[in-house]
């Protein structure tokens, strides 16, 4: 049995997303528009890890941004048994490597062997630092095998956010294959970000 940390989770690093607008059903996927994210969590964060993860955006109910996690991957047997039994959500394990070159982020994840993505990003020079700004998340999670109820789970904290350029590659045969002909709308990198999450 693996085990992991007690919810709520404090977790810190950086996270560089991505908004796609699908348009078309595909995959069993609905149109719509959905967030890709690589994440590096850092001490003091419970668990260190990285994480490249695919959520839905659902209409607002609440004043935090709502979403459902529909695929993630992570590089910690812990972080994928918590994720699953706490909150269902989906976690499965991955490969992931990033890199820093310059003013430019680079990662790539593979799952079994096969690549799912890779992604660089680069750093917008602003005339002024980066404010730091409020989190507030929430995901509606809907059953899975350990996690049968389904959950729904909220998170909170702050992040210094900056406009970035993206540039994504998504394997066409691979599990996020449906993002291939999506509009990408904007990058964001999320800097420095505390979140208790649970």
């Amino acid at each position: 049995m693996t085990t992991y940390p007690l919810a709520p989770w404090p977790l810190h690093g950086s996270m560089w997303v991505t908004l796609f607008r699908v348009a078309e059903a595909r995959d069993g996927r609905r149109p719509g528009l959905y967030a890709a994210a690589l994440v590096d969590y850092q001490e003091p964060s419970p668990l260190t890890y990285h994480e490249l993860l695919v959520a839905r955006a659902l209409p607002p109910r609440t004043p935090r941004l709502t979403s459902t996690i529909t695929d993630i991957w992570v590089d910690s047997a812990a972080s994928r048994a918590g994720g699953r039994e706490l909150w269902a959500i989906p976690k499965e394990i991955c490969t992931a490597e990033q890199e820093q070159v310059g003013s430019q982020t680079r990662w790539r994840v593979e799952v079994g062997g096969a690549p799912v993505a890779a992604a660089r990003f680069t750093r917008m020079r602003l005339p002024l630092p980066s404010p730091r700004l409020p989190l507030r998340l929430r995901a509606d999670q809907p059953p899975i095998d350990d996690r049968p109820q389904g959950c729904v789970v909220t998170a909170g904290g702050h992040a210094r956010v900056t406009p970035c350029r993206g540039r994504w590659q998504i394997d066409p045969d691979g599990p996020i294959a449906f993002l291939t002909g999506a509009r990408q709308l904007a990058s964001l990198h999320l800097e420095t970000f505390d979140l208790t999450f649970g």
